[in-house]
């Protein structure tokens, strides 16, 4: 799975859209095969998230401002700041955007994607027909044999110890 979940973000760094779909099948693929896969919070694509917010600020940026490409200035500001996208970032951006005049609704300007949807959270299933599974399952049998034994031993053994005291 690890493999495979960096395959999922190699393919988003590069940026082909078509690979990474196909990654991201894969994984789900083996981690909807394979028990104890767990991924955790989920696998975030970062890349492809940056990348179209990036062109929701290219989209809505213009050179027809009389203060310049006022998104521009904002990037440039904010971004050296931090390492990656966060809400700090967002905050950032909209406060320089507050400076100037014409940004007072960066809301209504910019459409930001929705991160969820750059979230990716596969869950493997409580059992699987593999090796794992398969041991679990004759564990479980093994596991219960023995306890039906001690409980009809210690059944026995009470039905004896009853028959004895009675004589």
């Amino acid at each position: 799975m690890i493999e495979r979940r960096g395959a999922v973000t190699s393919a988003d760094e590069i940026g082909n859209v078509d690979t990474t779909v196909n990654r991201l099948y894969d994984l789900q693929r083996y981690v909807s095969a394979h028990m104890n896969t767990d991924m955790g919070k989920g696998l975030y694509l970062e890349a492809s998230y940056k990348r179209d917010v990036q062109a929701a600020y290219d989209k809505v940026s213009s050179d027809s401002n009389p203060n310049g490409n006022i998104y521009k200035k904002a990037q440039e500001t904010c971004a050296p700041r931090f390492s990656r996208w966060s809400i700090a970032y967002v905050q950032c951006t909209t406060s320089e955007l507050a400076k100037y005049p014409s940004a007072d609704s960066l809301s209504s300007d910019v459409k930001l994607p929705l991160a969820d949807t750059y979230l990716h959270v596969f869950i493997s299933p409580a059992w699987s027909p593999d090796f794992a599974g398969w041991s679990v399952l004759i564990s479980a049998v093994i596991g219960l044999m023995i306890i039906v034994r001690l409980l009809s031993l210690l059944t026995l053994r009470l039905i004896l110890r009853y028959h004895y005291k009675n004589e």
